[in-house]
């Protein structure tokens, strides 16, 4: 594999698994509540 394309491979994993990986802290620093429905 050429440079370009390792280093084109990297950014695509970084932004992959740095995304679900920042999405995993927002939820933990933020749970939803549930929402208790009023009858």
């Amino acid at each position: 594999m050429s440079a370009s394309a390792i280093v084109m491979l990297c950014v695509a994993i970084v932004t992959v698994w740095g995304g679900l990986a920042a999405a995993i802290v927002n939820i933990v620093r933020h749970p939803e509540e549930p929402e208790d429905p009023e009858d």
